[in-house]
């Protein structure tokens, strides 16, 4: 698919792989190539993941439509394929909001999300007539008043926190009590709220916490509407990690309290924020092994150099790619890291070593993943970071030598189907598009090669 026009990004070719290729030969082809030039990380992503994500969340969430969460995955591709699928999007800056809208999404189906916002951002939304906006003080409700005087504000209210990083989690969103009073404030400021968000995040596993918070939203639609605010959308925010399980698990806890709080007769608008949901399992991170260490352990379990025959070791291998780079969510404490595959052929009878895994900046908190368990690596073997689509494409490298890791886009016949399947025709929606066909040949040297986003 080539991607061109208003925003002047670079072409990409889109693969569109045949019934008998997979996504591994994708993968396998570009390691071939880059293992004869730089050994540069890399990524792959399949669109196909995308697709079928898009269809399960119609088949269960059925009520609630998605609003994808840009600031997860601003691929050009990924925004472009969404938005010819129907969904909205929720920007948090200025680029983003350029992005989405050179993809001709309609202002009504984007939001300016986050509770600080500069405020050429807020005025940039008001030139755009981008109306929906999220606030969770008085701060921000006087600077959009006075900026953005039309807006439609959506409340974000409180969680309660329900995971293990609550005591580093800043504490977003307002009380019932603080809702009181910043919609007294929206009153005074003759500034229109017209909903309400929360957002329950993925770490929590806590089933009620959607209860707790729909019933809280409840009230303050009650509220809202006792101060004559016309309340017309309910936001449940993002907190969908991608799995079919969790999005069950959810659907069962909101289903029945949707119905009790916000039946489907009062004409409600429901949305959500899927970011991960949908670009997580769709990108695989190709990184190569550039240094290694072999280390041993005394008797208090602390590693030092001195290895002996008769130790087992543990081994540090150094990557190409790390927390300053593609893995920044660790740094971040946003996500926990997925433990690799080589992609070397590896026996069952292999034996499995104590790793760790480290970026190359020689910086101690440049560590990727702390502790694993892998066959033994050398220097220039290649490791598989599955789930790697969320918040890894935005990083910024220090060292600007190191050009971001490029993506290699493809999809498979049967998917790019199901695009069609569902309305989108190539011509009319995705114009910005074009596939190259890719027949995965016995000969890797012969496969056809895409041009790097």
């Amino acid at each position: 698919m080539s991607m061109k026009g208003t925003l002047e990004e670079p072409q990409v070719s889109v693969e569109l792989l045949d019934g008998s290729a997979a996504l591994r030969d994708v993968i396998d082809k570009h390691i071939h190539d880059q293992t004869l030039t730089l050994k540069s990380p890399f990524f792959v992503a399949d669109l196909g993941v995308i697709v079928r994500q898009q269809i399960r969340w119609g088949a269960k969430m059925d009520q609630i439509r998605p609003f994808y969460a840009v600031r997860s995955n601003s691929s050009p591709v990924v925004v472009e394929i969404l938005a010819a699928l129907g969904t909205g999007f929720v920007c948090s800056n200025k680029h983003e909001l350029d992005l989405v809208k050179g993809f001709g999404v309609p202002s009504q189906d984007v939001i300016l999300g986050g509770t600080c916002k500069q405020l050429s951002h807020i005025k940039y939304a008001a030139k755009h007539n981008i109306s929906l906006l999220v606030c969770d003080n008085e701060a921000e409700m006087r600077k959009i008043a006075r900026c953005h005087p039309k807006a439609k504000v959506l409340l974000l209210l409180t969680s309660e926190s329900c995971c293990d990083r609550e005591e580093t989690v800043i504490p977003f969103g307002s009380t019932l009590k603080d809702c009181r009073h910043l919609l007294e404030c929206a009153r005074e400021l003759s500034l229109q709220v017209t909903g309400v968000k929360f957002n329950i995040p993925s770490c929590c596993q806590d089933a009620q916490a959607f209860s707790r918070a729909v019933s809280d939203a409840r009230c303050v639609f009650d509220m809202g509407e006792e101060l004559g605010f016309e309340m017309n959308t309910l936001d449940v925010g993002g907190g969908f990690d991608g799995s079919e399980a969790q999005l069950d698990k959810i659907n069962q806890t909101l289903k029945p309290m949707l119905d009790m709080y916000f039946p489907f007769s009062t004409g409600l608008s429901i949305i959500a924020e899927p970011g991960a949901y949908y670009v997580s399992s769709a990108f695989t991170l190709a990184v190569n092994i550039i240094a290694k260490k072999a280390m041993a352990r005394d008797f208090s379990g602390q590693p030092h150099n001195a290895l002996s025959a008769n130790d087992e070791p543990e081994f540090l291998y150094y990557m190409n790619d790390g927390v300053y780079g593609s893995f920044a969510s660790k740094l971040l404490c946003e996500d926990s890291i997925s433990i690799p595959s080589a992609h070397k052929e590896v026996s069952a009878e292999e034996p499995l070593f104590s790793s760790s895994l480290w970026g190359p900046s020689a910086d101690d908190l440049d560590l990727v993943v702390e502790r694993c368990l892998l066959p033994e690596l050398s220097v220039g073997d290649w490791l598989l970071f599955s789930n790697a689509g969320a918040n890894s494409l935005g990083a910024t490298f220090p060292n600007e030598d190191e050009p971001k890791p490029p993506v290699f886009y493809s999809i498979a016949e049967c998917d790019w189907q199901e695009v069609h399947n569902c309305g989108v025709t190539l011509d009319v929606r995705m114009k910005n598009f074009s596939l190259v066909q890719c027949c995965f040949q016995p000969s890797i040297s012969e496969a056809s090669i895409s041009t790097p986003a």
